[in-house]
């Protein structure tokens, strides 16, 4: 019940109504908050200003982060904006052709060419385990990759893995005997001589002398003359960790992917280190030693272009005119 003369509802003492907190009587009023749904309008805040020296400063940052990128991909992804060094060692660019391309070096040389060409002869690499004989070869058409020249690749089957055949390439420079084994590579011995009997090589320039260190031979066998050029199909590679490359080895030419040898082969003058991935199917006689000492002695011939890894053209010209087999 509300005592006389209090408005029901009030608890306050003498009827009066309840006080906000903060409220003192006989006193001023103290301010409290209000609480409203709206929030209190606050005057808008002027954006600040960037200084011109904040702006040169951003977009300089900006502009050495881009050139660092560019930087990084130019020089440290060989072959994305750049193309690799492996194009170059023996055999075609696979920028342009599937055919054949060059190995490189296994540890990084200085190019420095040969004191001088010649020394001794290096032993033929031998298999540890011989090869069936027969053996059954097989030699894939490469649509990608026409032949330039006309000719038809051997039949596929059995090939003997025992005996040795010769080769006599008349070129331009001296004459050079080759001996191929098919112990090391019957496959290989079957495509080379089916191309020499087709008169495949007969007008071919070697287009590819290196007389750097860790790779000093003569590329040969593009019907093109760039590096580029194939029999228009591809030979399965015949390795074994064993191989070696020394002063006398005749060996193909291949792309960086695995069987993709055609035509291109090199002529093993010095020392060549190079990873156990090419294809040895053969020697060079010691007359045809002396022909290739003599062009590495001529050097690269500068007004031709190389692909830029101190290999080129040679400057003595090494062209087929002939190339039989008994």
């Amino acid at each position: 019940m509300s005592e006389p003369g209090q408005r029901p509802g009030w608890d306050s003492p003498n009827g009066a109504p309840p006080q906000p907190p903060g409220y003192a009587a006989g006193g001023p009023h103290q301010p409290y908050q209000q609480f409203s749904q709206y929030p209190q309008w606050q005057p808008p805040v002027p954006p600040k200003k960037t200084s011109p020296a904040a702006i040169v400063l951003i977009v300089g940052s900006v502009v050495v982060v881009i050139l660092m990128a560019l930087a990084f991909l130019a020089w440290g992804y060989p072959g994305f904006l750049r193309e690799p060094d492996a194009k170059g060692a023996i055999g075609t660019s696979p920028a342009t052709s599937a055919t054949v391309a060059s190995p490189t070096p296994v540890t990084t040389v200085p190019s420095v060419p040969a004191a001088q060409p010649g020394g001794a002869r290096a032993p033929l690499p031998k298999r540890t385990k011989p090869l069936a004989d027969p053996v059954t070869c097989a030699f894939t058409p490469d649509p990608a990759s026409p032949a330039p020249k006309k000719v038809a690749p051997p039949p596929d089957g059995p090939a003997s893995s025992s005996g040795t055949a010769r080769v006599s390439l008349a070129t331009s420079a001296g004459d050079i005997g080759l001996t191929l084994d098919r112990a090391l590579a019957p496959c290989t011995v079957v495509n080379f001589l089916s191309l020499v009997k087709q008169g495949f090589y007969d007008g071919t320039a070697c287009h590819r002398l290196s007389v750097t260190s860790g790779l000093q031979m003569l590329q040969c066998g593009d019907p093109v003359g760039d590096g580029t050029g194939g029999p228009g199909y591809t030979i399965r590679d015949e390795v074994f960790p064993e191989l070696t490359y020394g002063r006398g080895v005749l060996a193909m030419a291949k792309t960086a992917e695995p069987d993709s040898g055609g035509s291109q082969f090199f002529l093993v003058f010095g020392n060549v280190q190079i990873s156990p991935e090419y294809t040895v199917f053969g020697s060079i006689d010691d007359a045809g030693l002396g022909v290739l000492d003599n062009v590495a002695r001529g050097g690269i011939d500068p007004a031709r272009p190389g692909i830029g890894d101190g290999s080129g053209p040679p400057k003595i010209p090494v062209t087929f005119t002939q190339v039989t087999t008994p």
